[in-house]
């Protein structure tokens, strides 16, 4: 598949959000430009929260698909829809090419890859969609691989809703003939799937995904109290956030460049950022004036403040600010 170099924008263009050049790279692929060059059988271990709705999506596909819990329960519904279920990773690894393991920690994907050592054929391959540590799938790769079989990480984003509809984001870190057996499956599941690098390489996306997500909800919950001490309903401002990011894409909408070095004066980049510096720090100022007036310590606001500009690659201006505020 060939590379496709994303474009930069032209130097007119400073709307902000940018739009998202249409490209994509040669590791990135969406349902669409899914083709199957083989029917590999496949196999769900962990039939959760997660695992059953992704495990779900595989039940039409051709190939065979055999499912594994500890729960009776949780297998009935799919023996009903033609499965072939189990309570053994044993019994797994016997009948099955791409064996899919959504469980709980880092523990329980050990235990169950060494039941799948017991019975898998050279040449299978493992996909750990739990979100475990990097050095644990790395670790587990190399005992799989004395054994000619790829474990790959391949944690997911989206969460349950996005499990239900099909529309997850995958992160694989693989080889590339791994990749190439898992990417027609992981379709069925997956609106979005990545090739991030080599085994390690998905989950560490993952992390860095996971840090943006959940500083997110912190500084949410900074902004709700800015607003309640200003007497806000704090669930109205909820109805406005999740409407304006639909529409301007949140925190991703600056994530469009290969890289987080300084951006040079004459880069096409440079008159946008410099134009969200300019509207961030006036409105992040404004906000910690508030903060200040109603006693709201913001203390994300003022990291922010002084970390916008850099962040985006160019200068902040909060120190120019704050000089020439200080000048008698």
């Amino acid at each position: 598949m060939a590379q496709i170099q994303r474009k930069a924008p032209t130097s007119e263009s400073h709307n902000f959000p940018p739009t998202p050049p249409r490209e994509r790279s040669r590791w990135t692929f969406s349902r669409s430009t899914m083709t199957t060059t083989e029917q590999v059988s496949v196999g769900y271990i962990g039939l959760g929260n997660m695992g059953a709705p992704m495990a779900k999506r595989l039940l039409n596909r051709p190939g065979g698909l055999i499912v594994c819990d500890t729960r009776p329960e949780a297998l009935e519904p799919f023996g009903k829809a033609g499965a072939r279920v189990t309570s053994s990773p044993r019994e797994v690894a016997e009948n099955a090419d791409v064996i899919s393991v959504t469980v709980l920690n880092d523990e329980q994907v050990r235990a169950v890859v060494t039941q799948i050592l017991d019975t898998a054929r050279p040449g299978t391959v493992v996909a750990v969609h739990s979100t475990i540590s990097d050095l644990t799938a790395v670790e587990l790769a190399d005992r799989c691989r004395a054994q000619g079989v790829d474990l790959i990480d391949a944690p997911v984003s989206g969460g349950a809703p996005g499990a239900h509809k099909g529309k997850l984001a995958v992160m694989v870190g693989a080889s590339d003939d791994a990749f190439e057996k898992v990417r027609e499956p992981f379709g069925h599941w997956a609106e979005l799937v990545v090739h991030a690098g080599d085994v390690g390489a998905g989950t560490r996306m993952k992390l860095a995904r996971n840090l943006l997500h959940f500083v997110s909800f912190t500084a949410a919950a900074e902004a709700q109290r800015l607003a309640e001490a200003a007497g806000l309903d704090i669930t109205e401002l909820g109805k406005v956030v999740r409407h304006t990011d639909a529409i301007t894409g949140g925190a991703g909408a600056i994530m469009l460049r290969d890289t987080t070095d300084a951006l040079d004066e004459n880069d096409n980049w440079y008159p946008i950022m410099t134009h969200v510096r300019d509207l961030g720090e006036k409105d992040l100022s404004l906000a910690i004036g508030l903060g200040e007036r109603l006693d709201v310590a913001l203390p994300l606001a003022r990291l922010a403040l002084t970390g916008l500009g850099p962040g985006l690659g160019v200068d902040s201006t909060v120190d120019k600010i704050v000089d020439k505020e200080e000048q008698p």
